[in-house]
């Protein structure tokens, strides 16, 4: 009776989170179409990370400093990008550890949603300022803008469904890993990223293939050495489903589009990634990452950038599953083994 008692508020607080994904995703990429922005995907992508990083709504201070965070951040890698970009060399480099010092963060379970967010910014922006070098300046305020909305969506989602009494806790957070593994692994991660990022820049059938990149970033975040081989297969599999679901969502659009038509695939679709989402778990994060993979190759379907090959149904889909393999394929060969080692003694004391 008192588990039941305890299972029905828990259920409840599920449900409204996930109902507050799927709302920010369907309202977001919505307006990023009807606005006609370069990639309607980023707004309701960092909406979702603001919602599944916490069940708190970001207060106004979170958000004004993640806004000015992300706009340095921008700048700063636009500035590179354009110095740096004939002499690879440096530039790799420097890329190589701001990705490091994002997974770093990841592993020590700093700065919320933000190691993130500083992610997709540092995979876009190279990738855009290369394929449109004429946008300059102007990144910067795309994603400002992407930020600005997303925070809109997260603070609006929360609005119309507030939190019930009792509502505030957040998910208890797994125990950091220990300092040197999260480095080592950290320092593998980002070269694993970066090697995908070099080879999208360096081929212009990829380079506007920014759902390789951003899905290897998503995955390298999920994985972990200890999971079983059919955890493993899930993530690959649920990452699969949603380039599938995302990819014939393009495709009904070319068809027949019309704003309701994708808003009601949009809230469809998101509603049966995000109430798996919601829960918080391994899970939670395996579900997050497909919705994310959905949502960057349909938003990459409608955006208005230019594609060097056609975007064929069977080309998405060869993207994600490359990205899939290539990402869990080169952790479980490259990570330290120490990790899975540490977590197993522990368990044992």
């Amino acid at each position: 009776m008192s588990i039941d008692g305890q299972a029905a508020p828990q259920l409840l607080r599920i449900k409204r989170q996930g109902l507050r994904v799927a709302l920010a995703v369907t309202v977001g990429l919505c307006t990023g179409l009807v606005q006609g922005d370069i990639l309607p995907f980023l707004a309701p992508l960092f909406a979702i990370q603001f919602l599944l990083t916490s069940r708190r709504a970001p207060t106004s201070s979170q958000g004004l400093i993640t806004l000015l965070v992300s706009m340095l951040t921008g700048a700063l890698l636009v500035c590179m990008t354009g110095v740096l970009g004939e002499r690879p060399w440096i530039l790799l480099p420097l890329l190589w550890l701001f990705y490091f010092a994002c997974f770093t963060a990841q592993g020590r379970q700093l700065g919320g949603a933000g190691p993130t967010l500083m992610l997709v910014i540092a995979i876009v922006v190279p990738m855009l300022d290369t394929v449109q070098r004429d946008l300059g300046e102007s990144i910067v305020l795309v994603l400002v803008k992407a930020v600005s909305l997303g925070l809109l969506l997260t603070w609006g989602a929360h609005a119309l469904m507030p939190d019930l009494a009792g509502e505030q806790a957040d998910q208890p957070l797994a125990q950091p890993q220990e300092l040197t593994l999260v480095i080592r692994q950290a320092m593998t991660s980002a070269a694993i990223l970066l090697a995908m990022v070099a080879l999208c820049l360096s081929d212009p059938r990829l380079a506007t293939a920014m759902v390789v990149p951003i899905t290897v970033a998503s995955l390298l975040s999920q994985f972990s050495l200890d999971m079983s081989s059919r955890s493993a297969l899930g993530l690959v599999v649920v990452n699969l489903l949603g380039g599938v679901v995302g990819s014939l969502a393009f495709t009904l659009f070319e068809l027949r589009p019309s704003l309701w038509l994708v808003a009601l695939v949009l809230l469809l679709v998101s509603l049966l990634f995000a109430g798996k989402a919601a829960l918080g778990n391994t899970a939670g994060k395996v579900f997050g990452g497909g919705l994310m993979t959905f949502l960057i190759l349909f938003g990459l379907g409608v955006s208005p950038l230019p594609t060097e090959t056609p975007q064929l149904f069977s080309t998405r889909i060869a993207y994600v599953l490359f990205a899939a393999v290539y990402a869990i394929g080169m952790a479980a060969l490259l990570w330290p083994r120490g990790r899975a080692r540490a977590r197993r003694a522990g368990v044992e004391r």
